[in-house]
């Protein structure tokens, strides 16, 4: 396992003077005077704007997110903190608030297979988003009921919410609290700060010492409910909807007063998790992180996260001399050291304090066997029932007088140098990729993985038999007047530019992508290069 994945979380489980002391030794981490050994009382995952990414694309090594990644982390984790739930605020189950028609199967068994493996992994509550209304309020009731998570909503009447609930995590009462802005028709949200204050009061009639809101507001709203109820602990932000599957960054954690302001990047990128150590029965706590530092850990991070796509993509290739390749990962380990270093502060002598950290969901992780196997199921059903639901979807008609697309095959009767040079490419094995998967009916993938995808005489989901992979016409057009009359009509597109590529090759299903370093990579004599 890579450095990275060994030092980024440094949770300090049992500190003394700064030490890390033996995971072994336990204590009652609710003793009084300072806490000599032991787990967190509490252990929170936070998660924002998870919007329905079960995994990323992975056109790319090494890329962040994935629950089976998460889950497998998180089950190696429960022996080092038993006590612990996972919350999120944000779009949950659906990446976008309005669904696709031919997309609503789909996209309706992913959320299902999200909330069954949620399940799995302690989910405790979460605040809606405008995404969870996306299939539907009785969906959505059905979401929520196979997650076995509370749906968290105080300032507004929906059915199946509730403003907030009570658990018992080692020991203490831990109160949620939810709200949300989500703009659903016939939804109507009052102002989400005194809905928490409301729920914050109601929840210590019930004992809860530690208040947790998951606000699903945007950051500004978040900071006022911090202002309004200073009682809280922290708070979870998320966005109030969203859509499209591009990836964001979070800013740094801040508090107000002694509020935390928390928030994750988007799809899964990353988890952040908060310890809490319960000392004297308080429930105040001191900053045992060093939060005044978050903008540092920022830019370390930034660095490191531009050498992990860099290290990836070398090894990939193959062509980076191991010497350089070894320095740069030397590069890597220092910067994570660095950071790691700032996670870690010696806690106060007497009183209850948190730690707060964030770690990177990769590929390093490893996979949980028993989730990897739920996502495998939910893609076979889908592919069975999109080859079924597609059977009869032909390519776009054409008006006889537009080139249509004819396949590579034809293509190489004159073209046979430049098809010996794409044979050798990964752009001839595109199919191959997704039908080991069972993904090669899957419409969030098929598109990318063949040749003139739902263009006028060319492929659909399961209309690829002469199309399949990325062929020559992918690129330079559809060639049927070209082969028909050579010598009088030329190709469509003779030489393509690099940008092409990006229709594709964009992030996040490709980090790091240099369109005209790759496209050297499909060139060679007799396609596009001389002999």
């Amino acid at each position: 396992m890579p450095l990275f994945s060994r030092i980024l979380f440094v949770t300090a489980l049992g500190l003394c003077g700064g030490a890390a002391s033996c995971s072994g030794c336990h204590t009652a981490s609710t003793a009084k005077g300072p806490l000599v050994a032991g787990p967190p009382t509490v252990r929170l995952y936070f998660v924002s704007d998870l919007a329905g990414a079960i995994e990323p694309c992975g056109c790319s090594k090494d890329q962040l997110g994935g629950l089976d990644h998460a889950g497998a982390w998180i089950a190696q984790e429960r022996a080092k903190a038993p006590a612990s739930a996972l919350v999120t605020a944000g779009p949950l189950f659906f990446m976008d608030p309005t669904l696709k028609p031919e997309k609503v199967g789909q996209d309706t068994q992913k959320a299902e297979t999200l909330a069954a493996v949620l399940k799995q992994l302690d989910f405790a509550a979460f605040a809606p988003a405008k995404n969870e209304w996306a299939a539907g309020p009785e969906e959505l009731g059905k979401l929520k009921d196979a997650s076995g998570a509370a749906m968290l909503f105080g300032n507004a009447q929906v059915p199946g919410a509730v403003p907030f609930v009570v658990r018992e995590l080692g020991g203490v009462k831990v109160a949620f609290l939810g709200v949300a802005n989500p703009d659903v028709a016939g939804v109507v949200a009052t102002p989400a700060a005194d809905a928490i204050k409301a729920a914050a009061q109601a929840a210590k009639g019930q004992g809860a010492k530690i208040l947790i809101a998951l606000a699903s507001v945007g950051r500004g709203e978040a900071k006022r409910i911090a202002d309004v109820v200073p009682e809280l602990t922290a708070i979870l932000v998320g966005s109030t909807g969203g859509s499209g599957d591009s990836n964001t960054q979070a800013p740094p954690p801040e508090r107000v007063g002694t509020v935390l302001i928390a928030e994750t990047g988007n799809h899964l990128q990353t988890v952040a998790v908060l310890d809490l150590y319960v000392r004297d029965g308080s429930g105040t706590f001191a900053d045992a992180t060093g939060l005044e530092l978050g903008r540092k850990r920022q830019e370390l991070q930034g660095r490191a996260d531009d050498l992990h796509v860099k290290i990836a993509n070398w090894e990939k290739e193959n062509k980076v001399a191991k010497a350089d390749l070894d320095a740069r990962r030397a590069d890597l380990a220092r910067l994570e050291a660095e950071k790691a270093e700032l996670d870690v502060a010696k806690p106060p002598e007497t009183g209850s304090y948190f730690r707060y950290t964030v770690k990177e969901i990769r590929d390093s992780l490893g996979k949980d066997a028993k989730l990897e196997e739920q996502l495998r199921a939910y893609y076979k059903r889908v592919n069975e029932a999109n080859k079924v639901a597609f059977a009869d979807r032909k390519p776009r008609p054409h008006d006889g007088k537009e080139p249509v697309y004819i396949g590579v095959n034809s293509c190489a009767t004159c073209h046979d140098e430049a098809k010996d040079v794409w044979d050798k490419t990964k752009h001839a094995k595109a199919y191959e990729t997704l039908s080991t998967q069972f993904k090669e009916f899957n419409l969030d993938c098929v598109s990318c993985h063949v040749t003139g995808y739902d263009m006028p005489g060319g492929s659909t989901v399961t209309h690829v038999d002469r199309l399949k992979d990325v062929q020559c016409e992918q690129c330079h057009g559809p060639g049927s007047r070209h082969a028909m009359s050579p010598d009088k009509v030329k190709i469509p597109v003779p030489k393509p530019k690099p940008d092409m590529c990006l229709s594709c090759h964009h992030s996040p299903h490709v980090e790091g992508f240099d369109p005209k370093v790759k496209m050297e990579e499909i060139l060679g004599p007799g396609h596009g290069k001389k002999k």
